[in-house]
């Protein structure tokens, strides 16, 4: 008997941990999925504030090429096309801030010139450094319109450097690396338009978080 009721609590024991394991991989499952809706959704959110919807009749995610940037990392560039022609790009940079790496978004239309710039994440001051998000102040919206050669090269730094960008009070670091971020996006931009206005070029993966 004592046999029969060890043989038993084992078994209750197994179909417990088997129910647990079931649930605990549904659950996962359900998880992931909702990670990588959010991440879509928040992509293309950042997509939409530097690309408008006006210039382009397709999805820039679909259509987005890989490429390596000017630290040898590589990135998406995703293309907004309107009638089978590209009509600007849009993708990540990076600049150095006061407190670390800050991860920006660049939209340019075809000629190079800016659509829109959105800050992705930072980890910068409260109340100082962050003032380059567009819900806190319109910093950011300045650089709307201009190009690599408008300012010229040498007039892309803050005013401390000799630039015509303000920085912000009390905080120079933050926007110096924001504005040398831009002004590298720009750079790359330059180097590399023939490849990321062709069309024949292989599109990127579709990574988990694009499904």
């Amino acid at each position: 008997m004592k046999k029969q009721r060890t043989w038993s609590h084992g078994l209750i024991l197994g179909a417990f941990c088997l129910g647990f394991g079931i649930v605990l991989a549904a659950s996962d499952h359900i998880t992931v999925d909702d990670i990588a809706a959010r991440a879509l959704e928040d992509r293309l959110n950042s997509l939409g504030q530097v690309i408008p919807d006006s210039i382009h009749d397709n999805n820039l995610i679909e259509d987005a090429i890989t490429m390596m940037n000017e630290r040898n990392k590589e990135i998406t560039v995703y293309r907004a096309t309107r009638e089978g022609k590209v009509t600007g790009v849009a993708y990540e940079i990076f600049g150095v801030g006061y407190a670390g790496q800050m991860k920006l978004m660049l939209g340019l239309d075809a000629q190079g010139k800016i659509l829109g710039v959105r800050v992705l994440a930072h980890k910068e001051t409260a109340g100082l450094g962050d003032k380059m998000e567009v819900k806190k102040s319109n910093w950011i919206l300045r650089f709307d319109g201009l190009s690599l050669d408008n300012p010229l090269p040498e007039k892309w730094k803050v005013k401390k450097d000799g630039g015509q960008f303000d920085q912000f009070a009390g905080a120079t670091i933050t926007p110096r690396g924001v504005v040398d971020a831009i002004r590298k996006g720009l750079e790359l931009f330059a180097a590399h338009k023939e490849q990321m206005m062709d069309l024949s070029a292989p599109k990127a993966p579709m990574k988990e978080e694009h499904k």
